[in-house]
C-alpha cells in the first residue's frame, strides 16, 4: 500500500476520532488508551498494519480534541456569572450588524466575550471600549448548543445590551484594520448609487460584508435554498469561484483558472482574511486546481491534507463550524460528482456554460442537503431551479459591483452607469427569490433530522460515486 493511501486512512480515522469526541465527554486518557492499543497490535505482524494505524489515528483524534478543548483560564470571570460587571477590552473582529442589533467580539484580559449591543453608538475593529452589564454563560436554544458553537472560537461568555463607552481606537492589527477600512469604502461607494436591500445583498456577495438585511428577505432566501450567497460560507466561496471560471471558459484555460483564483484571493482580502474566509478560500482554490489538472487522485490527497491541517488547528470546526463543513462538502461535490453529472444533463445546452453550471449547482445541492437537513431541518423544494436561475448571473453581478465600487473612488457620477447594471442584476435575483418563495410549496421543515440518517446518506453517496466513477 502506498503512502498516499496510508495518509488517507490516517486522516479519515483521525477525523472520526475527533468527531466522536465532540459528541461524548471523554478524557484524553481514553484517546491514549486507543493509541497504546494500536501500538501493541503492531506486535502481531505487518498484516495488521492498517488495523493498527486506524486504531492509533482514532485515539489520536480523541486525544487531540480533548487537549484542544481545555479552556483558557477564565476563573476570574466564572464567579461573576449572572452578576453586573465592568470590563474594558478591545474589539478583535469586524462588528456583525444584524437587522436590530450588532454583535461585537470583545477581548478583555485575554478572555473573549460576545457582546450584543445596539447599532448606536457604533464601533469598529480595534476600538477599545468599556462595557457595564450582566455577564452570561451561553446556553442551548432548542436543540442547538449555542455555547459549544461559540466555544469553538474560545468564546465562553456573553453580554446583552450593556452600557458601552468608547475609550480609544487603533488597538489591533493595522493590516486587518486596513482591509476592513478598504472594504467599508467600497461598500460606501456602492451604497451611493445602489439602494437597499440591493446594496446589502451585493455587500455580502462580493465583499463578505456583515451588514443587515431585512429578516423577511433572509427568510425568503432560506426558503429558496439560496441563503449561501448572502452569508459568508465556504459553500458561497466555492461555487462562486467555480462559476467565475466557467463563465470565463471562452478564455484560454490558464487565464480562466487565473481569474478564478484571483477572484478568490480578492474576496478573501475584502472579507478581512479571517480564519473562516481563509478556510473557505483554500477549499475553493482546490476546486480550481482540480479543474486545471484533472488529476483527481492528487486533488483528493490535497483536499484531505488541507482539511486535516484545519482540524489540527481547531478540531471543533469538524462539528461546530458550518462554514468549514459546507466548504468541504461543496469542494467534494465539484471535484467528484459534477464531472459525473455533466454528461448526463443533456437537457441543458452547452452554450454559455449552462450545462456545466447546472452540473455544479446540482452536485453541490445534493452534497450539502443531508447536512442542511441535520443542521436546520429545512428542505427547499425550489432550491435547484432558484440556484440555476441566480448563480449564472453571480459572476457578472460581482464584476459590475466591483467596478461600481472602484470607479466610485474617482467619481460617483461615473459609477452610476455601472451601478444601474449592478442594480438590474440584483433586482432580477431578488425577484426570482421573491417569486419562488411566495409559492406555498417552496419549502417544508423536517423536524429532528437524525445524525445517523445524515451519515447514512453520505455513505450512500460515497458508494454511488465510487461505482459511477468506475464506469467512466
Amino acid at each position: 500500500m502506498n503512502l498516499a493511501r496510508i495518509f488517507l486512512f490516517f486522516v479519515i480515522s483521525f477525523s472520526v476520532g475527533v468527531f466522536t469526541a465532540s459528541f461524548l465527554s471523554l478524557s484524553y486518557f481514553f484517546g491514549l488508551f486507543f493509541i497504546f492499543l494500536g501500538a501493541i497490535s503492531f506486535l502481531f505482524g505487518k498484516r495488521f498494519f492498517i488495523f493498527c494505524l486506524i486504531i492509533i489515528a482514532f485515539g489520536a483524534g480523541i486525544f487531540w480534541y480533548e487537549i484542544k478543548s481545555i479552556p483558557p483560564d477564565i476563573s476570574f470571570l466564572e464567579n461573576q456569572i449572572n452578576e453586573k460587571v465592568n470590563l474594558r477590552g478591545i474589539i478583535i473582529d469586524e462588528p456583525d450588524e444584524r437587522e436590530n442589533y450588532t454583535r461585537l467580539i470583545l477581548e478583555a484580559e485575554g478572555v473573549k466575550i460576545l457582546v450584543t449591543s445596539y447599532h448606536y453608538p457604533s464601533f469598529k475593529y480595534g476600538d477599545e471600549i468599556e462595557v457595564k452589564g450582566t455577564l452570561k454563560r451561553p446556553g442551548k436554544f432548542d436543540e442547538f448548543d449555542w455555547g459549544a458553537y461559540l466555544a469553538k472560537d474560545d468564546i465562553y461568555f456573553e453580554m446583552f445590551y450593556p452600557e458601552t463607552k468608547f475609550i480609544s481606537s487603533g488597538n489591533a492589527s493595522w493590516i486587518k484594520a486596513s482591509f476592513f477600512s478598504l472594504k467599508n469604502k467600497f461598500l460606501s461607494n456602492v451604497a451611493r448609487v445602489v439602494p437597499e436591500p440591493h446594496s446589502a445583498l451585493l455587500g455580502g456577495l462580493t465583499f463578505g460584508a456583515k451588514q443587515s438585511m431585512p429578516k423577511d428577505l433572509l427568510d425568503d432566501f432560506r426558503k429558496t435554498g439560496i441563503i449561501h450567497i448572502v452569508v459568508l460560507s465556504g459553500y458561497n466561496v466555492t461555487i462562486i469561484a467555480d462559476a467565475i471560471m466557467r463563465v470565463l471558459g471562452f478564455l484560454p484555460h490558464f487565464l480562466g483558472i487565473g481569474f478564478g483564483a484571483l477572484g478568490i484571493v480578492c474576496f478573501a482580502v475584502m472579507a478581512g482574511a479571517s480564519a473562516t474566509v481563509v478556510r473557505a478560500s483554500l477549499m475553493a482554490l482546490l476546486v480550481l486546481l482540480a479543474r486545471a489538472t484533472g488529476r483527481i487522485y492528487e486533488i483528493t490527497i490535497a483536499l484531505f491534507a488541507t482539511g486535516f491541517l484545519m482540524i489540527l488547528q481547531n478540531p471543533k470546526i469538524l462539528r461546530f463550524d458550518s462554514s468549514f463543513q459546507l466548504s468541504f462538502l461543496a469542494t467534494m461535490a465539484l471535484v467528484y460528482l459534477a464531472p459525473i453529472l455533466e454528461p448526463r444533463l443533456k437537457i441543458f445546452p452547452k452554450k454559455f456554460q449552462i450545462r456545466q453550471l447546472a452540473s455544479a449547482t446540482l452536485s453541490t445541492q445534493i452534497f450539502v442537503l443531508p447536512l442542511i437537513l441535520y443542521k436546520m431541518g429545512l428542505f427547499s423544494v425550489v432550491g435547484l431551479p432558484v440556484n440555476l436561475l441566480v448563480l449564472m448571473f453571480i459572476p457578472a453581478t460581482m464584476f459590475f459591483g466591483f467596478v461600481t465600487a472602484v470607479v466610485g473612488f474617482a467619481s460617483t457620477l461615473l459609477s452610476v452607469p455601472f451601478g444601474w447594471i449592478t442594480y438590474g442584476l440584483l433586482a432580477y435575483q431578488l425577484k426570482v427569490v421573491e417569486l419562488f418563495s411566495s409559492l406555498p410549496f417552496a419549502s417544508f421543515t423536517i423536524e429532528n433530522f437524525p445524525l445517523w440518517l445524515m451519515l447514512t446518506m453520505y455513505a450512500f453517496y460515497a458508494i454511488i460515486i465510487f461505482r459511477l466513477r468506475k464506469n467512466l
